[in-house]
């Protein structure tokens, strides 16, 4: 086959002036733009379409998320205009930390998105001169992606839609120079892309993976560094199956690097790089690549200022997520105070394969998808199974395409979609709770001897910070229960996760609460078994004094497994969490251990036996009851007065039930699903 290429050698030779705009901006729309009808060109000011003739290859995606187009006869002021400096006329790329993203993406960008797409093997070339005017001055520096800026790419626009190459700008504030270098992702193996990676290559200065050890603390400055304003040109050429790379900047030894992109170097553990273990696998980003890595694939060139810096709470994903500043979204002020990547492009050039085919199904994939509502069931499908009561008193029947901002929506951590449950201190409880919760409830009842079996997959990502450390229950939520829906309605399990205020990690644990004898339930207790970390029992002796860190407990936001198993009267449960001990138990659901005083664990005589909550149990226990799962966030910490029950009553910060307040001040919980199932019980 000939490979015969429209070869362009375009220059961008791109003009402006920061004091004077040339009429209004267009306005834009996500499949057009408005062109400038009236052109007032001087020699002062062009427009980007003026000086680089070739946008009608491109696509301009701009920090509000929308799709402008090709970008011909347009500009608008806040993402994408003209500069003009001592060494010539240049584009401006600008982007925030905090807009609205395109696609799946956490990041914001201006950036151009070719219209073809071509395989590795046919090839394609670009070329670019640029330079990095800012990258943001905020954020959490332990995060590999803060403080950087993306300047140009290649995209697949097939299968998991990742990206064999990234070139990377980062500079830590104070430092004078920053690093470039470029990220190489591997094309995941299979149907799930959670596990993806990057590996990454130094070209001046740092590669991606060196990042601060605290918030305060910065790496050293890179000696052979690159400087904000100081021009860096590239080529990227790939042709039969082999992308080769070229980086210039004066001043700077000239770099050069290859790689196959058609033959995968990553398809066994034994080839993931150290850099990747250290980096990513912590965060369970720890996958395998396919063989023929990104063969067969539809390949589009991107080239522009995608910003790296987000304000995203690092406990979402340690690497992508920034914690930076973003004032709400407002972009005059994150402009205004350096939260923001610019990026000035002066020349550049496109070789295009005359097997190139249209890109238009990645645009129609992707355009608008960010601000498209993604529901909960859409996630786990299994919602049909159950209703909810909300932390605002509702109760939801249906869940099928429904989701509450406040409460019950979805999220996308960078690598996958979650269900958010989320509930504050203080709100509208259940009839028998004194707490708020954001709870599934399962439709189906059944008896212990029936048997029934859930399983979910999650993160805590929050837990109240306000409350009184000598109440068990304070600074903990509640992920899943089986609950009893006669007698007492008393509950036989509760799968807790609980951190006290300054400790990283946090203690998963499970209660069993007895099923009280006879008529009166107010001498019911609860048995606790640690998971990871401590059981219930441990508390502070003082309001604000907190017991150790435990050592084995997990941190926000840190992923876990659990099943529970019943079936034939007896519960088995199993917890895994990557980097953890797997942990399984056992416990009879119809016959009774704590018939007797004599049998009555110390740990209940420690916590319990002082408020007088000191029963026994009926001997067949939850035998022939009816019962139903839960699943979600069930807050345990509350605004009661402590004196009144030091296990249960947590004296919590609530704002007089302001529900905005509490989750402004960290005094609510929430919990992350992205797998859950529920059906009848299994034989183990």
């Amino acid at each position: 086959m000939t490979l015969g290429f429209i070869t362009k050698n375009i220059q961008i030779l791109i003009v402006s002036s920061f004091a004077i705009f040339l009429i209004q901006s267009c306005s834009k729309t996500s499949t057009t733009n408005k062109p400038v009808t009236t052109l007032e060109t001087t020699d002062k000011w062009k427009l980007p379409s003026q000086v680089i003739p070739f946008f009608q290859h491109w696509n301009l995606i701009l920090g509000d998320g929308s799709n402008a187009g090709t970008a011909l006869d347009f500009e608008q002021k806040d993402f994408f205009y003209t500069a003009t400096d001592e060494a010539g006329d240049w584009v401006v790329f600008k982007s925030p930390n905090a807009g609205n993203t395109h696609g799946t993406s956490n990041n914001i960008r201006t950036e151009l998105a070719q219209l073809k797409k071509w395989n590795a093997n046919d090839g394609g070339k670009m070329k670019a001169t640029v330079k990095v005017m800012n990258v943001s001055t905020t954020g959490d520096p332990r995060v590999a992606a803060t403080h950087s800026v993306v300047i140009g790419q290649i995209h697949s626009a097939d299968g998991h839609e990742n990206e064999p190459f990234k070139l990377f700008y980062k500079k830590f504030p104070g430092h004078k120079k920053g690093s470039v270098f470029w990220n190489y992702e591997i094309n995941t193996l299979g149907d799930d892309n959670s596990g993806r990676w990057d590996y990454s290559y130094a070209i001046w200065g740092h590669d991606f993976s060196v990042v601060s050890e605290s918030q305060d603390v910065y790496p050293p400055e890179p000696m052979d560094g690159i400087e904000l304003g100081e021009e860096i040109s590239y080529t990227v050429d790939v042709k039969d199956g082999v992308m080769h790379l070229t980086f210039m900047s004066p001043g700077h030894e000239t770099k050069a690097f290859s790689k196959n992109l058609i033959v995968s170097d990553y398809t066994t553990e034994a080839d993931k790089p150290d850099q990747v273990k250290q980096l990513f696998v912590p965060i369970g980003q720890d996958g395998l690549e396919r063989p023929n890595a990104y063969a067969n694939e539809g390949l589009f060139f991107k080239l522009g200022s995608y910003n790296q810096t987000n304000g995203k709470d690092p406990k979402v994903n340690r690497v992508w997520c920034s914690g930076a500043v973003t004032h709400d979204g407002d972009i005059q002020k994150q402009y205004a105070d350096g939260n923001f990547a610019e990026v000035w492009i002066k020349d550049a050039s496109i070789e295009i394969s005359e097997n190139a085919i249209s890109n238009a199904g990645y645009f129609a994939a992707n355009d608008g998808l960010s601000q498209k509502v993604v529901y909960p069931s859409e996630v786990i499908p299994s919602l049909d199974k159950f209703k909810m009561l909300m932390g605002d008193g509702t109760s939801v029947d249906n869940l099928i395409d429904f989701e509450d901002k406040d409460f019950f929506y979805t999220v996308i951590d960078g690598t996958r979609r979650w269900v958010v449950y989320k509930t504050p201190n203080s709100g509208v409880t259940s009839k028998n709770s004194s707490n708020t919760r954001t709870e599934l409830h399962e439709k189906r009842e059944w008896t212990p001897e029936e048997g029934g079996r859930l399983s979910g997959t999650c993160r805590v990502m929050q837990v109240s910070v306000s409350g009184d450390a000598r109440v068990a229950a304070s600074y903990s939520t509640v992920v899943g229960q089986i609950h009893s829906g006669e007698g007492h309605e008393n509950e036989p399990l509760k799968i807790f996760y609980k951190k006290f205020p300054g400790h990283e990690k946090g203690s998963v644990f499970w209660n069993y609460e007895i099923n009280t004898t006879g008529d009166d339930n107010s001498g019911r207790w609860d048995y606790s078994t640690p998971v990871w970390g401590y059981d219930m029992s441990i508390i502070g002796q003082t309001k604000d004094d907190f017991p150790s860190e435990p050592s084995d407990g997990l941190k926000l936001g840190e992923e876990f497994s659990y099943v529970v198993n019943v079936y034939n009267g007896m519960m088995t449960l199993t917890f895994e969490s990557d980097g953890h001990e797997t942990k399984t138990f056992t416990k009879n659901l119809i016959t009774s251990e704590y018939t007797q005083a004599r049998a009555v664990p110390d740990q209940v005589k420690k916590i319990f036996f002082p408020i007088g909550q000191d029963g026994l149990e009926r001997s067949e226990a939850y035998s022939n009851e009816l019962v139903y799962f839960k699943q979600g966030a069930y807050n345990q910490t509350n605004g009661k007065d402590p004196s009144k029950n030091m296990v249960w009553c947590a004296g919590a910060q609530t704002y007089e039930g302001d529900i905005a307040k509490q989750y402004a001040n960290g005094c609510y919980t929430e919990v992350w699903f992205r797998d859950t199932t529920v059906g009848p019980g299994l034989p183990e």
